[in-house]
């Protein structure tokens, strides 16, 4: 994975790229949470709340938002999961990744380029998407749309204010980088055979999700050797957003190195 930028944008501050909330208590380890389509830092800021106090959480932020609006768009995965793996802290060697929706794709790569430089995560938590290999089974097309199409495409997946979508003016802010986003998410596919995480696996969903749908979620077994395990949670495709201390409730044992999982990549189901 590289990540460039040109002579005219230089590298953005780490801290814009990762922020770092820490608990009230000393850190044990921290969770890294990867972003939606179209999602910023500020939509996960809440979940500090639900973490144990020796958790820090970091919240990857992504071009085109935040502190990061004026640099170039994202075009690829590597656009985005990059620069993360640039700005992690130091003193989070023992980690644990979680993505949501297209996040999960970018913690996937994340993951993959930690352990490619020896600092693989404790493990990977997928929830609310597809496995990695697979195409997009639901793909946007932005590309296609004109900006009141592709808020009502926005809208109906769910997760962003309305509110900002239906301001004129902070419309026109948001929809670049969601633009750019779906196009990624859209066309995203991990070509190579046999990858692996090189850690256990975690993979959440809702149960009415239309995007992603329950039955494809136990393909996450496909990338990891090193144990699995699914849960489904009441929901479409932000399930969690009613049921936070619920989605805690599976996210957590993972911080805390007691969730169950099976060897061998084999899924274990269970419904909340």
């Amino acid at each position: 994975m590289t990540y460039d930028m040109s002579h005219d944008h230089p590298a953005p501050a780490p801290e814009d790229v990762v922020w770092a909330i820490p608990g009230s208590a000393p850190a044990r380890t921290a969770l890294l949470v990867l972003p939606h389509a179209g999602g910023n830092a500020h939509a996960y800021a809440e979940w500090r709340d639900h973490l144990p106090a020796d958790v820090t959480l970091l919240i990857g932020q992504y071009p085109g938002r935040g502190a990061r609006f004026s640099e170039p768009l994202p075009e690829s995965v590597d656009d985005l999961a990059g620069p993360v793996v640039a700005a992690l802290p130091e003193g989070t060697e023992d980690l644990v990744v979680l993505g949501h929706s297209m996040g999960s794709l970018v913690a996937f790569e994340v993951v993959r380029a930690l352990r490619a430089a020896g600092r693989a995560p404790r493990a990977l938590i997928a929830s609310a998407c597809r496995a990695p290999f697979l195409p997009n089974p639901s793909p946007v097309h932005p590309e296609l749309l004109d900006d009141d199409a592709l808020v009502a495409a926005i809208k109906e997946r769910g997760g962003t204010d309305d509110g900002i979508l239906d301001e004129p003016e902070l419309r026109e802010i948001i929809l670049p980088s969601i633009r750019a986003d779906f196009a990624i998410d859209d066309v995203y596919r991990c070509a190579e055979e046999r990858v692996r995480t090189g850690c256990p696996v975690t993979v959440i969903g809702g149960d009415a999700d239309p995007i992603v749908p329950v039955e494809a979620l136990p393909h996450w077994a496909g990338v990891t050797d090193d144990g699995f395990a699914m849960s489904v949670l009441p929901g479409g495709h932000f399930y969690f957003q009613e049921q936070l201390p619920a989605f805690f409730a599976l996210v957590n044992p993972v911080l805390d190195g007691t969730a169950g999982s099976l060897a061998g990549g084999v899924p274990a189901a269970r419904v909340a």
